[in-house]
């Protein structure tokens, strides 16, 4: 999830890519950029749906808690950052980026617990789907927001009654702190260099929601066999991805990119299908599809403002 301006948020590159991704073109590796996003797309999303089964020997906090710690104790060897030399802005920034990083993965984790893995990343990209549409402020968005509306609509069958509402109001709440993340990414992948700024935000969340899992879990968080799979979670859900990410980001166009990730509901709507078992009537299918299609449609016109822009040369 790297950096965006913030003056005009967008649904791109930000979104996903960890903060301070470089950008720059490279020499294609083995599986090329566009098979790197896929691949990071899959582990989040089959690390989601993980992370579900993991949960009844857990609970959602003592999941949450396992991986933002794993992360954190991952990132901070391998990036090594640097404490020294940066001002008091700088640190707030940070702490800021990881209590809504804590946020958004808490929200999420407790909105899993209660409805189907598809449809609650599709809830949840509404987050970024709504900043999109907002910072562009051109009358073809209003398409892309009734499309999305229009997608959450069928999803709920016209009133949610299939899918607990407080399972639907965690994925809602996990996704305005998508967005919010999308901001303070950017804020910090600007003060900080690589992804230092991630991995230290990375350790305010752990820190935050460790007494949170302790609390729901207690022991358990120490059984040998959850360790294990909390561990798999966090590499499958946070190390892996935003590695995978760094390195098609430094070769693929950050337009490319938005749009790839605007598939992560289907994708995740697969993996609790392959993994939970968890089947999709032909209305949710269409659903998903529409939003799925309003965040493709908001990227794509972003990318198209940003090219009208452009100063000729």
């Amino acid at each position: 999830m790297t950096t965006a301006d913030t003056s005009t948020p967008q649904l791109s590159s930000a979104a996903v890519a960890p903060a301070g991704a470089p950008r720059r073109f490279g020499s294609p590796g083995s599986l090329g950029p566009v098979g790197l996003v896929l691949a990071g797309g899959i582990s989040v999303q089959f690390g989601g749906a993980l992370a579900v089964t993991l949960m009844p020997r857990a609970g959602a906090l003592g999941v949450v808690a396992l991986r933002l710690l794993v992360a954190a104790v991952v990132l901070l060897v391998v990036c090594r950052p640097r404490l020294r030399g940066h001002s008091r802005t700088d640190w707030g920034t940070v702490v800021v980026f990881g209590v809504t990083m804590a946020a958004m993965n808490g929200l999420f984790y407790q909105a899993v617990d209660r409805i189907p893995l598809g449809p609650a990343v599709t809830l949840e990209v509404l987050g970024p789907l709504a900043l999109s549409v907002i910072a562009s402020r051109r009358a073809v968005n209003l398409v892309w927001a009734g499309l999305a509306l229009a997608g959450v609509f069928l999803l709920g069958g016209g009133g949610f009654g299939d899918l607990d509402p407080l399972g639907v109001a965690f994925a809602l709440g996990a996704g305005a702190m998508w967005a919010a993340y999308i901001v303070f990414s950017a804020r910090t992948g600007r003060r900080f260099p690589q992804a230092d700024g991630l991995a230290l935000a990375m350790a305010v969340g752990a820190l935050l929601f460790l007494p949170l899992g302790v609390a729901e879990s207690g022991a358990k968080l120490l059984d040998p066999v959850t360790l294990g799979l909390g561990a798999a979670v966090a590499l499958l859900s946070s190390v892996l991805p935003y590695t995978l990410e760094l390195l098609a980001l430094r070769r693929l166009p950050a337009s490319t990119f938005a749009v790839m990730m605007s598939l992560e509901p289907a994708i995740a709507a697969t993996a609790g299908f392959l993994i939970l078992g968890q089947a999709m009537s032909l209305t949710q299918a269409a659903a998903i599809a529409l939003v799925v299609a309003a965040s493709m449609g908001a990227v794509r016109t972003q990318i198209g403002r940003a090219k009208a822009t452009l100063p000729e040369v």
